[in-house]
């Protein structure tokens, strides 16, 4: 959907990036939705499987994405053996969990000793600035960098990274040219009557306006997006 593709590219560069990182692995992807980011991912994966709680999302994966496979599930009780993966991604999910120390726990258990969880969420502070409760209604919870790096060390993990997914220079100037917000100007009206400039840079929006930038590159604080990569120690859970 056209008007829907800044939040499309947005999501799409966050997979583009874990791509390297799930090569010739066992990945489970925990949230798939639509499954078009577990299709990307099963370009490099060993071998992947996406898991959502949405039947009709599961469905509609398994007969458009044939290179990997879909099954429905509660993410609090995934369906696979303890230690069986060796990467488990989730990508703009856990803001949408009622018990986040019951879902890290979970993740945990599904890893392999030394395996990666990689988590992208909602940057609290740039998304639902200023505000006690979550912007979007179906947000539970939006965390901190520091927020979340505490739940997951608190849950058994090592942190190895923890970046955040920043806008680049085209976008800067579309936040200008709208208004001072990009986002908050697609927000601000439904897109049957959004003026014809917005539609048309809403549309031109790519993969390569978002960039991944380390936190001692960049202040993680202001980005868009936070991804953590953390891992599970090695040795006996």
């Amino acid at each position: 959907m056209p008007t829907e593709n800044y939040w499309f590219r947005r999501h799409e560069a966050v997979y583009r990036f874990a791509a390297p990182l799930v090569a010739g692995r066992r990945v489970l992807e925990v949230g798939c939705g639509e499954g078009y980011g577990t299709a990307l991912l099963a370009r490099s994966a060993a071998r992947i499987v996406g898991i959502d709680y949405d039947a009709s999302a599961t469905a509609h994966a398994t007969r458009s994405y044939p290179v990997a496979r879909f099954v429905r599930a509660n993410l609090a009780a995934l369906p696979v053996p303890s230690g069986s993966v060796d990467v488990l991604v989730s990508l703009q999910v856990i803001e949408h969990v009622w018990n986040h120390p019951e879902f890290v726990a979970e993740c945990r258990r599904a890893l392999g000793p030394g395996g990666h969880l990689l988590v992208s969420t909602p940057n609290r502070l740039t998304f639902s600035p200023g505000r006690d409760t979550p912007l979007n209604p179906f947000h539970t919870k939006e965390f901190t960098a520091a927020e979340l790096v505490d739940l997951l060390t608190r849950g058994g993990f090592e942190v190895e990274a923890v970046l955040g997914l920043h806008a680049g220079a085209r976008l800067a100037a579309w936040d200008a040219a709208h208004g001072g917000s990009f986002v908050g100007a697609q927000l601000a009206a439904p897109p049957q009557s959004w003026e014809p400039e917005l539609l048309r840079d809403v549309r031109a929006v790519t993969t390569s306006d978002f960039a991944v930038l380390a936190a001692d590159v960049h202040e993680v604080d202001e980005s868009l997006d936070l991804l953590v990569l953390a891992r599970r120690p090695p040795g006996p859970a």
